[in-house]
């Protein structure tokens, strides 16, 4: 028999594998499936399938030794590829600022990941990480889940989140062939290192397939398999499409008017977005923008609005978008993790990205959203560190991103200046880089949309042929 165990951690990984057509295609595929969730239970439909299960994970929290040895594995990741810019500006960013007895801990790891960063350096940490917690009562649950159930592969739905480390070394300790998904396109580029040793790999493009291959060479090429991402299958599925009609009564929109975009971070790094906000409203205001104009804003789905107060009683006519994302689980290590999509929230986006008529974000994936449906899109990186406003422009160097800004198909506002001249562009030339925006969808996604799930459940189906 063939038995899935499919590992979602979160709620992005919710929308992608169990809001897509996901579950089905892989109930086509396997005799049974079981989900391991770290959200509840609750969360997730019923299945119309007895074959379909549901187990919630107990929670595991690292210990100091374990914290130690995780936190000197990515940090040795992050010095062994230091040319990259976004792996160097993350040990830069990460560097503690205090001398607090943990702050200490970690300037010791950056201290001698300097000189000892080797590949057999970063396995002998993952080692020690994994013996640290190898008696845990929580890594002796996963190991009693895992008997039980008997599943003849599991799949990660993402690759990085350090509490699923004992779930990974309990499989790998039951001979349990294992996969990852790789969860976001900046994640090889500029990320730590993965939670651990998985047998195959499934990635967006043959770009992330040769990334993977570079800063993981102990990885095969057979063990990586192109298989695009589920991430933006909605926007072909049937069921989250709303007419232009709809969209705009909902939204309060005037359907005579152009709809620009502004998409935002969440305010980690979007710490820019409400001045950007106000520069386009003020721009709209003054008739600075020569088209007939209205401005909707979404907000990230990782927060709620709160940060927006000031603006949205400033400028009463712009309409707002707050994703439908509902914490579903407080007092969590990571609380962003624990928010979840509705169906509703899905559709808004769909019509969002398929009636506006530009779009304008701070380096996010929102860009190729965008792009999927062939529209303009500028990047507004406004602070620098001569400014005195938090430094986005940075991101312009990331090796994920300085492809979309080599590739031409994004304008880039350093300012207010250029901000409102590209916006007169865009909407007055819209089909401008039509040819550039398709190609950074080829590379960043070598598969079609259309049938995203059943390509990835076949894929598993055939790993351990």
């Amino acid at each position: 028999m063939k038995k899935l165990g499919i590992v979602i951690t979160d709620g992005v990984g919710y929308r992608n594998f169990i809001m897509s057509d996901f579950i089905m295609e892989a109930a086509n595929q396997f005799d049974t499936i079981t989900i391991y969730s770290g959200l509840p239970i609750s969360v997730f439909p019923s299945f119309c399938q007895n074959k379909i299960s549901v187990k919630e994970l107990d929670v595991f929290v690292e210990g100091k030794l374990t914290w130690f040895f995780r936190k000197w594995k990515e940090v040795a990741h992050l010095k062994q590829h230091y040319s990259f810019y976004g792996m160097k500006d993350n040990l830069l960013t990460g560097y503690p600022r205090n001398n607090s007895s943990r702050a200490l801990l970690v300037k010791l790891i950056y201290f001698f990941t300097r000189f000892i960063h080797s590949d057999a350096s970063i396995l002998f940490a993952e080692k020690l990480q994994y013996l640290s917690f190898s008696k845990n009562k929580i890594t002796y649950a996963y190991f009693r889940l895992l008997k039980e159930d008997k599943p003849t592969h599991v799949f990660f739905t993402h690759q990085r989140p350090p509490f699923l480390a004992p779930f990974l070394y309990a499989a790998n300790k039951l001979k349990i062939p294992s996969s990852t998904f790789i969860f976001s396109w900046d994640n090889l580029a500029s990320k730590g290192r993965m939670l651990g040793a998985f047998d195959y790999f499934l990635v967006w493009s043959h770009l992330m397939k040769a990334e993977l291959l570079y800063f993981y060479s102990n990885v095969s090429t057979e063990k990586v398999k192109v298989v695009g991402t589920p991430q933006f299958e909605p926007y072909v599925m049937s069921k989250y499409k709303i007419s232009a009609e709809t969209f705009f009564t909902k939204f309060q929109l005037a359907a005579n008017l152009k709809t620009i975009c502004y998409s935002c971070a969440d305010v980690s790094i979007g710490q820019n977005d409400p001045l950007v906000i106000k520069v386009i409203a003020h721009a709209i205001r003054n008739n600075a923008i020569t088209a007939h104009v209205q401005l909707l804003v979404r907000t990230s789905p990782a927060e709620n609005d709160t940060r927006f107060k000031a603006v949205k009683e400033e400028f009463p006519e712009i309409v707002w978008n707050v994703p439908k994302w509902i914490l579903i689980r407080e007092n969590h290590a990571e609380s962003w993790s624990q928010r979840i999509p509705s169906e509703e929230d899905i559709s808004d986006l769909r019509a969002i990205l398929e009636y506006s008529d530009l779009n304008i974000n701070m380096c996010s994936t929102m860009s190729l959203d965008f792009m999927l449906f062939d529209t303009p899109v500028i990047n507004t990186v406004f602070g620098n560190i001569e400014n005195g406003l938090y430094n986005d422009q940075r991101f312009l160097d990331y090796d994920h991103f300085k492809k979309v800004v080599d590739s031409q198909s994004v304008t880039i506002a350093k300012n207010e200046e250029e901000l409102i001249e590209q916006i007169n562009q865009n909407l007055n030339n819209p089909k401008e880089k039509s040819t550039q925006r398709r190609a950074m969808i080829d590379l960043q996604i070598s598969e079609p949309l259309i049938d995203t799930s059943k390509r990835i459940a076949q894929t598993l189906s055939h790993l351990n042929d």
